[in-house]
């Protein structure tokens, strides 16, 4: 048995992070600005405009407070007027007879410096638990409408929250009808737990079932077939969102955002080291290059996603300057608490992960995915929350996921929570001591369906020690599928025809069976999911959509619904009651 190795161990210094804390030192990030007040002439609008040639990838919203949203939209280099303001109006109807707030924009370096994307905040201006529509103009041509959502006050009490749950979005993997049947949801918000673009122009992350995709071609601007640049970031954030379907996913619904890896490197990681990022990619030896780049990944999102991060120019570490990790409060039914997996974890473990070598008694102390701050911030916003329903945005999978039987299992799913076990358990650990109670974890990565028991120990040594007996239920686990990306099926071309037939069930029974702490698992299909918050109970409907159509009538069935009541963690499977 390995003892870990060097590389295994942790390795801390008051540096960490430091070239990269330089690196975004000399970025302007993209910050929601407060927009002036405007004369009539900024909002006036030529009805007969067509506003996809201004506002290209229409228009978002994102981090909701109780006072406010922050909106989104790109006008077109080729349209854009730097003596002309960019107005936005916010309305309580469609017909913007019932303005609510207006202003303009009049920074126009600003705007052509950040690929001539703005993010307007207007935390502060608005009521709770209100819908609202908006739009931006520019020269007299409106975008198109768009809608938004306030979070209820901290004391309020909502009779249900409901979320669109999307992870996984491969643009040369398939086609985005999926989103098309999001933004038709009924839900108040929609939560992405990452891989919202994938660094690629090529196929590094297809399979043997994979296909071409007609008009899904791209092209990276520094004629690489991996990101290079901020360029590229760029150029992959403009092509995603020009697709119609993400676009109205985005107008219909106000987005909370996160990451995981394709943000910035496939399976990207910090190399303690080299005090450098590192993962998935030809020049990931050279620590330089790979911090300029998860600089400019930063930067990229920052501009293109509607996302409220805290930010701290003078904070001397990277915790304190930015803090992707962060918690919403959906008055006293829900508190949601997000984080982020990807720029504090330590480097994969070095070994074969086998029952022997997973288990938390083989990690090194001090061996994190989250870091010690964001750690300690999780705990204590999960355990002391004191709403009805506790959630995590987790991006990556938390529970075991064992193939094979007794001594000769494996872990494969090592990016996930499986390859960082003792921090799991020092998190499984206080959440049971707190007691706290309709625990529910969301999560996607994996490209599969997952309804799943979240246990203090599971058995065998994935909990450590020799061996144990499993735990008390603590919580559930659902993940979300990929919209487009690569799953289990695809991968062995296993996804059509009679392969699917077969090999769907099977797989469907064999996963569980190896992991008795699943209640249901597929991987032989792609969409989303909802999951509904309520007084008396939580659902989640996990929606299958033919990716392989760019049609808004592209087949969509309800693969699995679960209910768990609220005061018992118990899965009950409603599949019937929703088909």
């Amino acid at each position: 048995m390995s003892d870990g190795g060097a590389r295994d161990e942790p390795k801390r210094g008051d540096g960490d992070h430091a070239e990269l804390l330089s690196r975004l030192e000399a970025h302007d990030l993209a910050v929601g600005v407060e927009p002036d007040a405007g004369t009539a002439a900024a909002f006036a609008v030529d009805a007969d405009a067509d506003p996809d040639r201004v506002f290209p990838q229409s228009v978002a919203s994102g981090g909701p407070t109780p006072t406010g949203v922050i909106l989104w939209a790109r006008v077109a280099p080729g349209a854009f007027v730097p003596e002309a303001p960019l107005a936005v109006q916010v309305a309580r109807d469609a017909s913007f007879e019932e303005v609510v707030y207006e202003g303009v924009v009049t920074e126009d370096a600003s705007i052509r410096a950040h690929d001539y994307t703005v993010k307007v905040d207007l935390d502060g201006h608005l009521e709770p638990a209100t819908e609202y529509c908006y739009r931006f103009i520019h020269d007299g041509v409106a975008s198109r409408t768009g809608t938004c959502q306030t979070l209820p006050r901290p004391d309020a009490s909502p009779e249900s929250v409901s979320v669109a749950v999307l992870a996984c979005q491969n643009y040369l993997n398939g086609y985005y009808p999926a989103l098309g049947y999001v933004a038709e949801e009924d839900v108040d918000f929609v939560v992405h737990v990452g891989d919202f673009i994938y660094e690629s122009d090529d196929g590094h992350f297809k399979g043997l079932g994979s296909y071409d995709y007609e008009g899904r071609a791209l092209e990276l601007p520094s004629g690489a077939d991996r990101v290079q640049d901020l360029d590229d970031y760029r150029y992959l954030y403009r092509e995603y969102r020009s697709d119609r379907f993400l676009q109205r996913a985005l107008e219909s619904h106000t987005l909370i955002a996160g990451w995981d890896d394709h943000e910035m490197v496939n399976d990207v990681y910090w190399d303690r080291e080299t005090d450098a990022p590192a993962g998935d990619h030809p020049r990931s030896d050279d620590p330089e290059f790979m911090t300029r780049l998860v600089a400019d990944a930063m930067h990229a999102w920052w501009e293109f996603m509607p996302a409220r991060v805290e930010y701290d120019p003078a904070g001397d570490s990277l915790q304190e300057r930015f803090r992707l990790w962060r918690s919403f409060a959906f008055g006293d039914l829900v508190d949601l608490a997000m984080t982020d997996e990807r720029l504090f974890r330590d480097p994969p473990r070095e070994v074969i992960p086998t029952v022997d070598e997973v288990g938390p008694h083989r990690e090194p102390p001090g061996r994190t995915m989250l870091g010690d701050e964001q750690r300690e911030w999780l705990v204590e916003t999960l355990t002391g929350s004191e709403a009805t329903w506790t959630v995590w945005a987790d991006e990556v999978l938390t529970v075991p996921f064992r193939l094979g039987s007794g001594p000769l299992s494996v872990y494969p799913v090592q990016g996930g929570w499986d390859g960082y076990t003792r921090e799991r358990q020092t998190i499984t650990e206080a959440v049971a001591a707190a007691g706290v109670d309709n625990f529910v974890t969301l999560t996607g990565d994996m490209h599969c369906y997952i309804a799943a028991y979240k246990r203090t120990a599971y058995p065998g040594r994935v909990s450590g020690g020799r061996g144990v007996a499993t735990g008390e239920r603590i919580g559930v686990e659902f993940m979300t599928p990929a919209v487009t990306s690569l799953n289990v099926a695809e991968a062995l071309h296993l996804t059509r025809g009679i392969r699917k037939r077969l090999t769907e069930p099977l797989l469907s029974w064999l996963i569980p069976a190896m992991n008795p702490h699943v209640a249901f698992f597929d991987s032989h299909n792609w969409g989303y999911a909802v999951v509904e918050f309520t007084r008396e109970d939580c659902t989640y409907v996990g929606y299958a959509v033919d990716k392989t159509t760019d049609d808004p009538d592209a087949d969509r069935e309800v693969l699995v619904a679960y209910r768990v009541p609220e005061g018992a963690v118990e899965l009950e499977d409603v599949t019937d009651a929703y088909t």
